[in-house]
């Protein structure tokens, strides 16, 4: 992998694996690949994966995803006083629903779907509508950048939608 870095970092690459780890994945992407995968996935996925990676995405595993989510949380817990910009905290969820505020902190936690779904008594179905809900309204691309927002550590890009 480390003889391929240079190389990898000039085309759009995804690792495949048969044995998938977190902690192979991570090489991968420290090496430049932009998805990470497993060799047995369904074909609508791994065009699924290309798509996104073409596109200038990265394609993450579900539970290095989670591990990512889950280090935004620690990360507001161990901010300095003060080192948020002021706003970005506190405005994220004005254009939410009182549920989908929810859905986004328990998510922002670290929480997966199935585990949001528990926690609220809601389906996993659900679940997902309310996250596709808040990503197209803070305007975020992912679970990553919507924890990021939520934790404090970025700000979800309000959209100007006309005088009102």
């Amino acid at each position: 992998m480390e003889r391929l870095a240079p190389r990898l970092k000039l085309v759009p690459c995804v690792a495949l694996s048969d044995l998938p780890t977190d902690e192979e994945a991570i090489a991968a992407f420290s090496a430049g690949a932009r998805g990470y995968c497993n060799t047995h996935a369904f074909p609508h996925v791994l065009i699924q994966v290309a798509a996104v990676v073409l596109q200038g995405g990265l394609w993450i595993g579900e539970s290095l995803m989670q591990r990512l989510v889950s280090a935004t949380s620690r990360l507001q817990v161990q901010a300095p006083a003060g080192r948020v910009e002021a706003g970005v905290r506190s405005g994220w969820s004005q254009d939410l629903t009182d549920r989908e505020k929810e859905v986004a902190a328990t998510l922002a936690a670290g929480a997966s779907n199935k585990e949001i779904a528990r926690a609220l008594g809601i389906t996993e179905r659900t679940v997902k509508a309310h996250v596709g809900a808040i990503l197209e309204k803070l305007h975020v691309r992912d679970r990553l950048q919507l924890s990021l927002v939520v934790n404090g550590q970025a700000s979800g890009r309000p959209q100007n939608r006309g005088a009102a």
